[in-house]
């Protein structure tokens, strides 16, 4: 066109050398190598933001006698919370066995009692022990400043193999990201399966997935005494509703499935799992997010198999179950959309 400008003829250049572009290899690999990059920076900073400096919000503590008691165990307490920069969630029991109780059901964290000059705090590690480590860690200077004399107990100590706490929240990543990454390397190496078949084989490697890991930590390395078939059991719908996330956003998105199924449980589940860094510490929202979602359900389910057995609650199954039924009901819905297809 003669009566072109330069402007238009710009435009019409550029638009055609975009659109041989896009019919390259070049624009895929271009656009996961920037997602790869923003990955990176996300997964840094999600960990980062929820591990790498747990602060206490609000901790849950047991206290056993009457308001009156403990003029010293008031001014501890005050000098505590100061100390932390947070609040002590108070909860009076009428007796020591009900405040255990409360501890052994993980509503409470410590058990508080003071008798004129003397406060006794009773922590449990089993039940958060980066939480345990901080009061123990700032409990002894509090009652000084005070003028208190103060003893320190665990009630519910860790295991021997396991004494940072950390062994349940590595099992279960294990469990989470093997689990998704089952069902990628179907879709890759078995893109025929039927959809019935499919499910058959993420059941069954999340099956030999979870016996196999209480294997290796429990009768092979020794770290944690697990009560088996539970903790199987766990650590097996762990995997199958990991494998069945990925199929639901393989059956909605494709080839990028991925990308939301590692924001979900990977840079958003795991750090929110109260696994590494016990709820109370985490930030508020994490805190709360994290015991809806499947990492932090796997982690609650296997904490309380393992060091409150009569305390179960359904909780975390009903998370864990809701998810892999919402995720088969939406890959089953579409079940007849090829697998890894791209989408137009």
């Amino acid at each position: 066109m003669t009566g072109a400008t330069p402007w238009t003829r710009l435009t019409r250049v550029l638009s055609e050398r975009w659109r041989a572009f896009r019919r390259t290899p070049y624009l895929p690999a271009a656009v996961v190598s920037l997602l790869a990059a923003a990955s990176a920076a996300a997964f840094a900073g999600s960990y980062t933001y929820a591990l790498a400096n747990p602060t206490p919000r609000h901790v849950p503590v047991a206290v056993v006698g009457p308001p009156s008691s403990g003029t010293e165990a008031r001014a501890f307490v005050e000098e505590l919370e100061h100390r932390l920069g947070a609040s002590l969630e108070l909860h009076r029991y009428a007796d020591y066995p009900q405040a255990v109780d409360a501890v052994e059901a993980q509503r409470e964290f410590a058990i508080l009692r003071g008798h004129r000059d003397q406060v006794e705090m009773d922590v449990a590690s089993a039940a958060g022990a980066s939480v345990a480590e901080l009061l123990t860690k700032e409990g002894p200077p509090a009652a000084k400043a005070v003028g208190a004399r103060i003893t320190m107990r665990d009630i519910k100590p860790l295991q021997s193999g396991d004494p940072r706490g950390l062994a349940v929240f590595y099992i279960t990543i294990a469990a989470v990201i093997i689990g998704f990454l089952g069902t990628v390397q179907l879709v890759v190496n078995a893109p025929t399966l039927r959809p019935a078949a499919r499910l058959a084989f993420t059941a069954g490697y999340a099956g030999l997935g979870g016996f196999a890991i209480v294997v290796v930590v429990d009768w092979w390395l020794g770290a944690l005494e697990l009560p088996v078939f539970g903790s199987w059991g766990i650590l097996t719908l762990t995997m199958f509703t990991a494998g069945m996330v990925y199929a639901m956003f393989n059956a909605l998105f494709g080839r990028w499935a991925l990308l939301p199924t590692w924001a979900l449980m990977v840079m958003l589940g795991n750090p929110s799992s109260g696994g590494a860094v016990s709820w109370p510490l985490l930030p508020t929202a994490l805190g709360v997010i994290g015991r809806w979602l499947p990492p932090g359900a796997s982690v609650n389910a296997q904490h309380t198999a393992i060091y409150f057995a009569g305390h179960q609650h359904l909780q975390p199954y009903l998370v864990l179950g809701g998810w892999a039924l919402l995720s088969l009901a939406v890959f089953w819905a579409l079940r007849d959309r090829p697998p890894g297809r791209r989408r137009t």
